[in-house]
């Protein structure tokens, strides 16, 4: 069977390019006589590998030399908990912005180690925009502000920098991250998933500011200490070792694509054509504030949600699928990351279009 068109939110489609030198590189990596899965963490070939996924990194985002980057496993979620426990660092509160249902997870996750200022909150239409800085309530003393610019479920993005002065910016980038060029100096963390722009899941990036790290909660276990894995090079334990070396493959054909740079023109043609027919329509329609809708995650509803079935069913027909939006909001949701074709794009449009003039 030919590849199907796969637009699930994550594990997330990858590039065939990356996938076909994955599987020629199966066996026996570069003539060594083994697998990637196979090598030691600490042979030099392994270490080859991921000194090079870092390098490769730090290119494409233009990380500063004062920043750790940590190849870490847990998934974001560990690092609702590991923010908190490293960067409360004797304070009695931080600041997050509430936009959806990853940024309500890590809220709840924070109030277990201190006091959480919500700056703002956009549930009051359910989470279908992102409040302008102009309506934050930020704590000059807050230990640091946390937001979540791509809300995976919603698909609310927020495209603007947040300016929080001498307090650090937390950002949970899971699924935006190296969708577009951006400013890692005015982060202290960024952390994400590798499970939708990056590689397969298992891996977790943590890009650190050098000074927020060895201040940790009293009683934070060993491997939640971002100061472990930064003196360790990511190494304290078995890092998650093929992830790492098929997110180092995505990175080099990232590099292919002209970076970070050629990726939001592309993402953004992406975007437009299934929003722009979304616009032209009234059997489909778009929940999301026009300022605030994601390049990566779109989620939409059709006129008569008694025929969401027939619409998935006649979708996987023609290689259509994980268009089923999630279970909290409904309706339909295309992730559309990177790795997405313009192709797969225009082929759920075209069967929108169809699919409408057969039942509209």
């Amino acid at each position: 069977m030919e590849r199907l068109y796969n637009f699930s939110a994550g594990p997330a489609v990858l590039p065939r390019e990356v996938l076909e030198q994955a599987r020629d590189e199966l066996v026996n990596w570069q003539g060594c006589g083994m697998s990637v899965m196979e090598m030691s963490h600490r042979g030099k070939e392994y270490m080859g590998i991921q000194a090079q996924a870092e390098a490769d990194l730090r290119e494409l985002m233009g990380i500063p030399a004062n920043y750790k980057v940590l190849f870490l496993q847990g998934g974001a979620s560990s690092q609702f908990s590991m923010v908190p426990m490293n960067l409360l660092r004797g304070r009695a509160s931080a600041d997050y912005l509430n936009t959806g249902e990853w940024s309500k997870k890590a809220i709840k996750e924070a109030k277990k180690f201190g006091k959480v200022n919500v700056v703002a909150s956009s549930e009051d239409r359910n989470f279908s925009y992102a409040p302008t800085q102009d309506a934050w309530k930020l704590d000059a003393d807050a230990a640091y502000v946390h937001y979540t610019p791509n809300e995976t479920i919603g698909g609310v993005e927020i495209f603007w920098t947040p300016e929080t002065g001498d307090v650090p910016l937390v950002a949970d980038m899971s699924s935006c991250i190296l969708s577009r060029p951006m400013d890692v100096s005015k982060y202290g963390v960024i952390y994400a998933g590798a499970q939708k722009n990056i590689g397969p899941a298992g891996v977790t990036v943590v890009i650190v500011r050098d000074d927020l790290i060895g201040q940790v909660v009293d009683g934070t276990p060993t491997m939640f200490d971002y100061k472990t894995h930064a003196d360790n090079e990511s190494m304290y334990n078995t890092p998650p070792t093929y992830g790492i070396y098929i997110a180092g493959l995505v990175f080099k054909w990232l590099k292919t694509k002209g970076g970070l740079n050629g990726m939001e023109q592309r993402n953004i043609a992406k975007a437009a054509l299934l929003y722009d027919y979304l616009d032209a329509t009234d059997f489909y329609a778009s929940p999301v504030a026009r300022e605030n809708r994601s390049r990566m995650n779109v989620p939409f509803t059709l006129k008569d949600a008694a025929l969401d079935e027939e619409f998935l069913k006649g979708a996987k027909a023609r290689g259509l699928v994980q268009l089923k939006g999630h279970r909290s909001v409904g309706g339909m949701r295309a992730s559309i990351y990177n790795a997405m074709p313009v192709e797969g794009v225009q082929a759920l449009v075209d069967y929108m279009k169809e699919f409408e003039k057969a039942r509209g």
